[in-house]
């Protein structure tokens, strides 16, 4: 299906499971867009902390001008927090894993999943390396299951990867297509299954001649940072990127990459394995390729 062959989804109402910053980001986005969400965590107190942040970032953006006169509040009015998951899927359209990047918690997920939903619900999960096919095996009905990648931070990034699976009827992908443009993000239709799909697969290259530059000391961390940024536009440079993502995020990515493919080269470079068994985790530590001061409260 192109662009000019948009039809409607036939999606109004969707459950986002994992209360975690993507989670959150995603399930206002899709209230934003005038459709209801519910967002679940088995974790109450995490439900708490998200709807806290939630009230924060409506705060931001809106100060910002990314939301419109009386978005807030409709995202406020579209969005509820449940912690009960029967409650959570009743009669939704459509259900968004977006837990850890752990292949048995999200098997178990989405097999308590199928016992909650129809035939028709379509189960799309958020990762970005944990392709549909190896949950969908276990399922009565894997034909309705695909990836549904989103991009941190869910309500500013445009982009949405919709990845059809060996399994994946193309109806599904459709309806899951024509949704993203409905919450007005910009999506790509993969029609095949890769590790890393394609925006990862590029940014992967990147990322990893920029630590080989450095290891061999061809230029600094800021120069090879100016040089993304001032050379090719880009907005943050691949080390201001590695930490703003976590180092322990792209570690394991790099660990899964090298056990996909066989290959242990393909495994994280040995600035990676410093950094991690230091824990320089990047931002979220205060300290990685570039250190962060703490804020004062």
């Amino acid at each position: 299906m192109t662009n000019e062959q948009q039809t409607e989804s036939g999606i109004s109402r969707v459950a986002v499971c994992g209360a975690g910053a993507m989670g959150l980001q995603i399930a206002m986005t899709i209230a934003q867009a005038g459709k209801t969400a519910t967002l679940f965590d088995v974790n109450y107190e995490q439900l708490e902390r998200a709807e806290a942040t939630m009230k924060q970032l409506l705060g931001k953006y809106t100060a910002r001008g990314r939301l419109k006169e009386g978005e807030d509040e409709l995202i406020r009015k579209n969005l509820e927090f449940l912690d009960e998951l029967p409650r959570a899927v009743k009669g939704v359209d459509l259900i968004i894993e977006a837990i850890i990047e752990d292949l048995q918690a999200k098997e178990n997920l989405f097999q308590e999943l199928e016992k909650y939903t129809g035939k028709n619900t379509i189960l799309a999960t958020n990762s970005s390396s944990i392709v549909s096919s190896k949950l969908a095996g276990a399922l009565g009905n894997p034909e309705r299951v695909c990836n549904l990648h989103f991009f941190n931070p869910a309500m500013v990034m445009p982009l949405v990867e919709v990845v059809k699976g060996p399994h994946t009827d193309d109806r599904v992908v459709d309806r899951v297509f024509a949704f993203t443009h409905e919450i007005g993000k910009k999506p790509i239709r993969i029609e095949k299954e890769v590790f890393g799909f394609v925006t990862n697969r590029l940014l992967s290259v990147l990322l990893d001649e920029a630590i080989w530059l450095l290891e061999h000391g061809v230029a600094s961390i800021e120069d090879i940072d100016s040089a993304a940024k001032a050379g090719l536009n880009h907005p943050m440079g691949p080390f201001e990127l590695l930490d703003f993502t976590g180092i322990d995020v792209n570690y394991g990515i790099k660990m899964q990459q090298a056990a996909e493919s066989g290959d242990e080269s393909q495994g994280p470079s040995e600035t990676l394995k410093t950094l991690m068994s230091e824990g320089k985790l990047g931002k979220k530590s205060g300290q990685g390729f570039y250190s962060y001061p703490r804020e004062i409260k």
